[in-house]
């Protein structure tokens, strides 16, 4: 009776073997700092960014897609997965029990007998080389990458949802300015009307006004499929109808003003913020653990198994006068000849973990070429909003100046021309170039990884399932077709 314990827990001390590589983080070689950005070492802290934009309608429209948006919904469904597949790789140590009830009735000759039997039986197969254990690592690493990707996710949509909010009234602007500009070329079309029917100008400059204003017109349609089309995939970012975006955009708003950028820190912070690259670790991390796994399997195996039960000849014997019968014992499973299959399991394990080392090094390459990049773009765009912030100002002077000495007779009507349109392009730079700055800030915070810090919940279904229990299935017969 003392035997049956000690062989177990020599079972279970056996059971802390493991085979396989063990993971340890790999090294990469990251520069020391930004080459586009100033110098400092700070580093960026923790920040809900597109706040710093001041316009509670961007705020409201991310905490919808947050709650709404159905890729969100998607990677918690998988966070869900991975877990349950972690329960399932748990489970697994533990020993199996199953119950089974038998009756049966006999006769011969002239005897007809009644037996009963009920009993239990266990299985359970020591863990003596770890392939199990490496499972629950390999689920558990999963798992993290499930959390990860989740944020990734969420990284993306609020970037999405930003830069695509700031482009809607970067186009709302623009046909603002296309009304005003149309109306002053008709206003300038009218004038050089009234000079052509006093016989001061040819009619070509009339049909130059006409032409130009009709032009400007032109572009308004153009805008608006533009400006739909942005509040349409608004509204599929949120998870709701593409007319749902109406309300939002029924009155003209500025493009929102670019906040201060954002400290960078230095390139190693990527792989602490940039969920993209802790997810790859993540994989790099399970593959890793599968190899022991795989090479788990060509090592011996061994189980335990046992059972008891009791019978009787009456149902109401099987708890008290009953024959109990009881039986355990291991056993063992070699692999001697396989044909090279568990080899070659181990081989593609293997090749496995070096793709996702390969595809970490080269999220990390490309996290830090999304900061170096953004980093010159932003500083760019603010160079670039300076300059044609004072080109916008001097073309609305010369269209100014143009006017009013066509209007005394001392400039031609192309001179007026000119400056209109000089001064329409000019502006539309403008806005243009806000829209930019603005993206530009976008895709740097989203380079560095900042994105949504409130808790998100992962564990209730999005479908709730009722009847799952046993029931009668009437399954419909359909006609065939004709």
């Amino acid at each position: 009776m003392i035997r049956i314990p000690l062989l177990s827990l020599l079972a279970m001390s056996l059971g802390a073997c493991a085979v396989g590589p063990d993971y340890a983080p790999p090294a990469l070689d990251l520069p020391q700092r930004w080459n586009a950005a100033a110098s400092g070492k700070t580093s960026p802290r923790p920040s809900e960014w597109w706040r710093g934009f001041r316009d509670p309608t961007l705020n409201a429209l991310i905490d919808q897609a947050i709650a709404g948006n159905l890729d969100v919904a998607q990677a918690k469904a998988r966070i869900r997965e991975a877990r349950a597949a972690r329960e399932q790789a748990v489970g697994a140590l533990f020993p199996q029990v199953d119950g089974g009830a038998s009756a049966s009735r006999s006769r011969s000759s002239t005897v007809t007998r009644n037996s009963f039997r009920a009993g239990f039986d266990a299985s359970w197969e020591v863990d003596l080389f770890g392939a199990r254990d490496r499972a629950v690592e390999a689920a558990t690493y999963g798992t993290d990458a499930a959390f990860d990707d989740l944020d990734t996710v969420m990284l993306t949509l609020i970037g999405d949802v930003a830069s695509t909010y700031v482009e809607a009234r970067g186009l709302q602007a623009r046909i603002v300015l296309a009304r005003s500009t149309a109306k002053t070329q008709r206003e300038t079309e009218a004038l050089t009307r009234t000079r052509f029917q006093a016989g001061d100008i040819s009619a070509i400059d009339t049909a130059r006004a006409t032409a130009q204003a009709a032009s400007t017109e032109a572009q308004i349609p153009l805008l608006e499929a533009s400006l739909a089309q942005s509040q349409h995939r608004l509204a599929v970012l949120t998870g709701r109808p593409p007319a749902a975006m109406a309300g939002y955009f029924g009155r003209a708003a500025a493009v929102p003003g670019t906040p201060a950028p954002p400290r960078a820190g230095i390139p190693a912070d990527v792989l602490r913020r940039r969920p993209d690259v802790r997810s790859a670790e993540r994989v790099l991390a399970q593959a890793t653990a599968r190899i022991g796994q795989a090479e788990a399997n060509r090592y011996p195996s061994v189980s335990l198994t046992g059972n008891i039960s009791t019978s009787a000849l009456k149902l109401g014997d099987l708890a008290k006068n009953s024959a109990i019968g009881w039986s355990i014992g291991p056993s063992l499973s070699v692999p001697i000849f396989n044909g090279g299959e568990l080899a070659a399991a181990v081989d593609a394990a293997r090749a496995r973990r070096d793709q996702q080392d390969a595809a970490l090094r080269l999220a990390v390459l490309t996290a830090l070429q999304d900061v170096e990049d953004n980093l010159v773009g932003l500083r760019q765009q603010r160079l670039r909003l300076g300059s044609l912030t004072e080109a916008a100002r001097a073309s609305g002077e010369a269209a100014r100046l143009s006017r009013a000495l066509y209007t005394a007779g001392t400039a031609s009507f192309l001179d007026v021309l000119e400056a209109q349109r000089t001064l329409y392009a000019s502006e539309e730079s403008l806005i243009q170039s806000r829209v930019a700055l603005a993206t530009s800030f976008i895709a740097l915070n989203k380079a560095l990884g900042g994105g949504w810090l409130r808790p998100v919940e992962v564990s209730a279904p999005a479908v709730v399932d009722t009847e799952t229990g046993p029931r009668l299935r009437i399954i419909p017969v359909e006609e065939p077709q004709p």
